[in-house]
Order: C-alpha cells, then sequence, then structure tokens
C-alpha cells in the first residue's frame, strides 16, 4: 500500500508516523525547504498548547514523552487588568495542566521521528500543484509526478488537496477572515536568567475588542500574540504611537518587552490573518483531509493542533476496525462523519469564545463561565474532549 501525505506539518508528520507504523509505504510531500536545515527567524506562528487529547494521539505512535519533557506546565491562565492586577482562574479543579510548546521545535522533531522509518519518505520544496481523488495522481510545481494508492490531505487551510477533491465531488466548503490579524512580540529571559513572569501560566490582558496572550519557553522568554483588528493595527504608524498604545492598554507589558524591542519588533514582524474553514464531506474515493485542510479555526480555544492530532488518531481506529485504505474507503467515510459532526460545533465554539474573549468582563464571567463548560464537557465527553 502505497499512501501520499501533502504537507509535512505537524498533522501531516504525526500521520506519516501513524501510517508507517501499519507498514504502508509512506511519501510526504511538503511544499517549503526542510526546516531542520533552515535558519530560525519570525514567521506567522503562535506558540501552541499542547492539551491532554493532543498528548494522546502523541502516545499513541510512542512520541509523547519527549514533547511533554520538554513542554512548559501552564496549570491556570492569568489574566492581567488594565491596573496591572492579576487573576488566575485554572484550567481544572484537580490541578491538570495544558503545555506550552514550540510550534517548529515539534514540526521538527515529528519529522525526523516520521524519518526513522524505513518505509517513509520525505520530499522537501514539492508543491502540489493537483491531485485526482479517482487515480491517486499527484501532480507537482517542480514537474514530478506521482501515482500511489491513497492520499492524506494535510497541507493546511489552503489546502490544494482540497480544491481537487472539489473538482471531483460535491464538497460543501466555506472560509472566513474574522477581522482580527495577530503579531508576535516577545518577553525576553531576566538578565540573570530565568523568567520576567510566573511560568506555569498561560498569561492574558483583555482588552475590548482585541488582546494580547503570552506563553513561556524553555529558554526563559514568552512568546507574546497581539490580536487585535487590522483597521487598529493600521493606526499604529510610529514607535511613539505604539507605545502610546501600549502604555494605555498594557501597561505592564511595557517593562517585560522593553521599549526599544517593542518598538522593533512590532514595525518588523508580519501582521497575519486568521482564518476558519469548513468543508463536508471529509473524504472522497481514496483521499481524505485532515487538520486544517479539513477544518482550519482560530486560536481561542487552543484546540487547533489538537484536533488535528485527533484527527490521527481517529483515523487510526477507524482502520483497526474497518481494515485497508486502500481495498475499503470506508474508514475514511466513517472518520469524516465523526470528525465533522464534533467539528462543525468547535469552529462555531471557537468564535464565539472570542466574541466574548474581547470584553473587559472575561476576567470575571468570560473565563468562569468557560472553566465550568469546559468541566462539564470533560465530564460528559471525557474520550472525546481534552
Amino acid at each position: 500500500m502505497k499512501v501520499a501525505i501533502c504537507g509535512g506539518g505537524l498533522v501531516g508528520a504525526l500521520e506519516a508516523c501513524y501510517l508507517a507504523k501499519r507498514g504502508y509505504e509512506v511519501h510526504l510531500f511538503e511544499a517549503r525547504p526542510d526546516p531542520r536545515k533552515q535558519d530560525r527567524v519570525v514567521i506567522n506562528s503562535i506558540n501552541l498548547a499542547l492539551s491532554p487529547r493532543g498528548i494522546t494521539a502523541l502516545e499513541k505512535v510512542g512520541v509523547a514523552a519527549p514533547v511533554v519533557k520538554d513542554g512548559i506546565p501552564m496549570r491556570a491562565r492569568m489574566i492581567h487588568s488594565h491596573s496591572g492586577q492579576l487573576s488566575q482562574i485554572p484550567y481544572s479543579k484537580d490541578g491538570k495542566a495544558i503545555l506550552s510548546v514550540d510550534r517548529r521545535g515539534l514540526n521538527e522533531y515529528l519529522l525526523s521521528e516520521a524519518e526513522k522509518y524505513q518505509n517513509v519518505t520525505l520530499y522537501f520544496e514539492h508543491k502540489l500543484k493537483s491531485s485526482d481523488p479517482n487515480t491517486g495522481t499527484l501532480v507537482f510545481h517542480n514537474g514530478n509526478t506521482y501515482q500511489v494508492d491513497f492520499i492524506v490531505g494535510a497541507d493546511g487551510a489552503h489546502s490544494q488537496t482540497r480544491r481537487s477533491v472539489m473538482r471531483h465531488s460535491r464538497v460543501n466548503y466555506s472560509q472566513y477572515y474574522i477581522p482580527h490579524g495577530y503579531k508576535e512580540l516577545c518577553i525576553p529571559p531576566a538578565e540573570a536568567g530565568g523568567f520576567r513572569m510566573a511560568q506555569n501560566f498561560l498569561h492574558i490582558w483583555p482588552r475590548n475588542t482585541f488582546m494580547m496572550i503570552a506563553l513561556p519557553n524553555l529558554d526563559g522568554s514568552f512568546t507574546v500574540t497581539l490580536f487585535m483588528p487590522f483597521e487598529r493595527f493600521e493606526e499604529l504608524t510610529n514607535p511613539t504611537q505604539v507605545l502610546e498604545f501600549f502604555e494605555r492598554e498594557f501597561p505592564d507589558s511595557i517593562d517585560l518587552i522593553g521599549r526599544e524591542r517593542l518598538e522593533k519588533d512590532f514595525f518588523t514582524n508580519p501582521t497575519a490573518p486568521l482564518i476558519t474553514v469548513k468543508c463536508s464531506p471529509l473524504a472522497y474515493k481514496h483521499t481524505v483531509l485532515l487538520g486544517d485542510a479539513a477544518h482550519a479555526i482560530v486560536p481561542f480555544y487552543g484546540q487547533g493542533m489538537n484536533s488535528g492530532f485527533e484527527d490521527c488518531e481517529v483515523l487510526d481506529t477507524f482502520l483497526d476496525k474497518y481494515s485497508d485504505l486502500g481495498m475499503n474507503p470506508a474508514p475514511c467515510h466513517f472518520v469524516a462523519l465523526v470528525l465533522f459532526s464534533i467539528l462543525y460545533h468547535l469552529l462555531h465554539l471557537v468564535v464565539e469564545t472570542w466574541v466574548l474573549c474581547c470584553g473587559d468582563f472575561v476576567h470575571v464571567f468570560f473565563f468562569l463561565f468557560l472553566f465550568f463548560f469546559s468541566a462539564l464537557c470533560s465530564w460528559l465527553l471525557p474520550a472525546t474532549l481534552g
């Protein structure tokens, strides 16, 4: 059985491990160069919050331990008010934590784990031009053509695999850009080493129509992400305006980031859009869509990566029950129905979360609601939500 995975990101790399463990001949194609051989640069990347559902998916193929070891536990949200008052809202009543993990480091690790299998071949700088879900033919922009038995589309929110499926099947598809963009900033480590804020928290500054978050890194720094309407970003055109804005809205963050660094990073780092994607069905003939290719979501509920990892686990579970991918595509249709029913409602929940999250009442009412709602869901659906 020869399987092509389009997309070498987090979900594609993990799915390569899943399929390789089953003995399939796996060919993973990624449009970008090998990230393990590239210099670290600022990219449009939000730090990841790995939850128990994501960890469970990693454990099933034996790759969780180093990720958990290097992750920083975040046991609560730390809410920063205008006045600098701090309020803690725990993630669970029994002290469970989510983990702050580095996106690129995790991606590189999963690619290396996939590459350890002799039946996995990685192809970089292979941007998909088209695929045929009927014949298993893939055509790439570099002129290469491949024939496989099955195609897994894990090539992100702007998936070319999904577009190819849409040309062959009646796919219901929608995408929505929220009015907000995001910009990455950084709180550096303390001069003497260590963290400038309490490290075992996800720090949040909620402010009416925008907010800022900060997640800890192993080197003592925090990755800071500012979410704000594009028109507000466009109003800040010089360093003086940026400093005035932060002094007004996030006064306790200025000394943490540093004035010079704030001015430099704000105008150097890009402002990126946020998109949601919904499509159904998620499988057609011998092609299945996973991760953002199937259900891209905005990051305010912290479940994008975790949902994608769970896709891999759910597909693997159905493969246990319903035989082979190539001979029997039924597993893909079952998994499509299960995932769509869950993720359709999750997409709406995440967007509604953002609407609520923008208000100043977030530190009292919203997060208390979120805490009790999450606890209720975990009690009602312990095997589904985490």
